[in-house]
């Protein structure tokens, strides 16, 4: 009996001891894949100095390309791609970069999760293929597809995808909200985006989860299963990206489940070593779904990067495109403030709207903007984001508001209303009566008129057969002016927007004076 004791006591003390101490421990090697057939070769080169993670830690390969980390039965290891390499891609164009361990499987949910993997392999190994990455590349960003149903995913491919294939772009990103809800469809709409024909990165949104999950470790079993890890990071030339889940799905006092904008202590984790690889030379790019405004624990993030000389971040989610500026305000304490985007989404809002010719809604978002997608063109450490609308000209930057035509004595009462999609709150906005002097416009925060006609004019239509625009809001990116008194005659008004990197966006529009 005093034998007994001593073991029960050091059982019970095991049992309560964190996971993460009565780990496996994971081992493998990472190496060029010569012959490309996934598989470690006696000959082949095996890379030192490559960096491996389980979420959490990082190591980095010996000269033998060898490397160990901790695992728990619910872990996934993935090597974290260095520029001049990439990892394979399957034939949806994703990138395989990782191994899941689950050895029991994920648990039982309306969407399929992992299937059990078994005991951890012996070796855990990543095979990585030299590529030419230059120092000027580009990047498409999606915001939020959102499709609910075969219909919509078809709005994409034929909204967006198809001007899209073929693109000279580098990589792609979705910034979440991949579904909107039903996770049966991954494999559809993966393997349309896959037809644009470059590799293609995901982040993880609150309609990408399993909804069922009482705690948020356990939400992201389907989008594991198809994506991989919800939080990792990579390189591409000069550039470093953080792909970073911060959907944080509880369990409330009430027995119900909803969703906040967090990161959670072990990602934090990972980011700080991460970064702490990263030279400061290097532009930082984090991508997430929720705005960085509207995350809880953003501050612990800040402090993370406020002294890095060159980040920024974007997301999706509202529904909306803005340039934010993160300042003091918000707690940030950098030298500058933090650029961060809201980027247009491909649904706009959410595929409503009257359909047009092509049988697809316009989908107008709540500030007024078309639906559509940005390409960042990178350029070492740095970047320009442009707007494109979906099937419209490259061009096409800004809606002009003003009526068909006015009375002579109507004209200085007149306003002028530019919703420039793309302008930062540093734009100077200007206009011009046909070739005249080019007057000021001032920036207003107020919902778009020609958004509120829109709706409007639907709202007369009876037996509608599409979903309603969403409620207007404020559009950060409206400059208003009153005319300058003119005579009659028919006049082109143009609208010239001009960004403190030296970009510019014109629009025009047509203008008839009448003395009655």
């Amino acid at each position: 009996m005093t034998l007994l004791k001593p073991i029960v006591v050091v059982a019970a003390l095991l049992l309560a001891l964190p996971q993460a101490i009565l780990a496996e421990t994971a081992r493998g090697q990472v190496y060029h894949d010569a012959n490309a057939n996934l598989r470690l070769d006696a000959d082949e080169r095996l890379l030192e100095g490559i960096a491996v993670s389980n979420g959490e830690q990082i190591v980095e390969t010996d000269s033998e390309g060898r490397y160990e980390l901790d695992v728990s039965d619910d872990a996934i290891v993935f090597v974290i791609k260095p520029s001049g390499w990439r990892t394979p891609i399957n034939r949806q164009r994703l990138p395989q970069f990782y191994y899941i361990h689950k050895p029991a499987g994920s648990p039982k949910s309306k969407f399929a999760g992992v299937a059990p993997t078994g005991p951890l392999p012996k070796s855990i190994d990543f095979p990585l293929y030299p590529q030419k990455e230059p120092r000027q590349f580009k990047a498409i960003m999606f915001g939020d597809p959102q499709p609910r149903n075969q219909k919509e995913i078809d709005y994409i491919a034929h909204d967006v995808v198809a001007e899209l294939v073929g693109s000279d772009a580098a990589f792609g990103v979705t910034l979440g909200d991949i579904m909107f809800d039903d996770l049966s469809l991954f494999e559809s709409s993966n393997s349309t985006v896959a037809l644009i024909g470059i590799p293609w990165y995901n982040v993880v949104g609150n309609h990408d989860i399993n909804r069922e999950a009482k705690e948020d470790r356990h939400s992201d079993e389907t989008f594991e299963r198809v994506f991989g890890p919800a939080y990792y990071s990579f390189d591409y030339g000069p550039v470093h990206f953080l792909v970073l889940d911060d959907i944080d799905w509880k369990l409330q006092q009430d027995g119900k489940t909803s969703y906040t904008g967090g990161f959670n202590e072990t990602q934090l984790t990972f980011i700080k070593n991460d970064l702490s690889r990263v030279p400061n030379e290097k532009l930082v790019v984090l991508m997430m779904h929720i705005p960085l405004v509207n995350v809880s624990d953003r501050q612990e993030l800040y402090r993370l990067i406020e002294q890095r000389p060159f980040t920024m971040s974007i997301s999706g989610h509202t529904h909306t495109h803005e340039h934010r500026y993160i300042t003091l305000k918000d707690g940030w304490r950098g030298p500058k403030p933090h650029h961060h985007v809201i980027n247009i989404t491909v649904c706009g809002s959410w595929w409503s709207g009257e359909p047009d010719q092509k049988g697809i809604p316009h989908a107008m978002t709540s500030d007024g903007v078309p639906n559509g997608y940005s390409i960042i063109t990178f350029d070492g450490s740095k970047y320009r984001l442009s707007y494109k609308a979906a099937r419209r000209p490259t061009d096409f930057q800004m809606n002009i508001v003003l009526p068909d035509s006015v009375r002579f004595s109507e004209v200085s009462s007149t306003e002028l209303v530019a919703n420039v999609f793309n302008a930062t709150p540093n734009a100077a906005v200007k206009y011009q009566v046909n070739d005249g002097q080019w007057l000021e416009m001032k920036r207003d925060l107020r919902a778009d008129p020609l958004l509120q006609r829109i709706i409007a004019e639907e709202a007369k239509i009876e037996n509608k057969t599409w979903r309603n625009l969403s409620k207007p809001g404020p559009s950060r990116h409206i400059w208003v002016a009153k005319l300058a008194q003119l005579s009659e005659g028919t006049y082109s008004i143009r609208v010239r927007a001009t960004e403190p990197d030296g970009t510019t966006y014109e629009g025009n529009q047509i203008l008839r004076v009448s003395g009655l």
